[in-house]
């Protein structure tokens, strides 16, 4: 069912580009990462998260992606490479304490991206597409979240999705 309606969304992405310029941001938080060291700022994934980019990668195999954004972070950097390595991109960086910036918005328009985060920078990263405060942050055991965040002109429009 949840690939039916992830499905069902791309189409939709899909037929509103040929009437005009989309740029369309998936966003989600990074997979499973390893807590066994309290003092580890910058760890690994899990195995389990290792299982989860992988899945991330077969839910975003009928997506076109035009690049891959992740922070310079071991969790979102191997969250995002199965899904780079699968579409034969580059993973590019971006700082998390400048969402949205204006060069990331020029760079990007016209263009769908990837962009993996964190549990407080990914929401934060859709309400400023957005230009709204609708979300909030990710609970800390979630790494399901799909943000389809989609812009045509001036009408943005979003979509939450559970991916598990």
């Amino acid at each position: 069912m949840k690939k039916l309606v992830v499905v069902f969304v791309l189409l939709f992405c899909s037929f509103t580009s040929f009437a005009q310029e989309v740029t369309t941001y998936y966003l989600i938080r990074h997979a499973e990462k390893d807590r066994s060291d309290k003092t580890n700022s910058n760890p690994e994934l899990t195995d389990l998260g290792h299982q989860r980019a992988l899945r991330w990668s077969s839910v975003f195999e009928n997506v076109t992606f035009d690049a891959v954004y992740s922070t310079n972070y071991l969790r979102t950097i191997a969250t995002a490479k199965p899904t780079a390595s699968a579409k034969g991109l580059e993973i590019q960086f971006y700082n998390p304490r400048e969402l949205y910036s204006k060069d990331f918005q020029q760079e990007t328009l016209g263009k769908t991206v990837l962009v993996v985060g964190h549990s407080n920078t990914t929401p934060q990263f859709v309400n400023a597409i957005l230009g709204i405060d609708r979300y909030t942050d990710i609970q800390d055991n979630n790494n399901a979240n799909l943000y389809i965040v989609t812009g045509i002109k001036e009408e943005t429009t979003s979509v939450l999705l559970k991916i598990d």
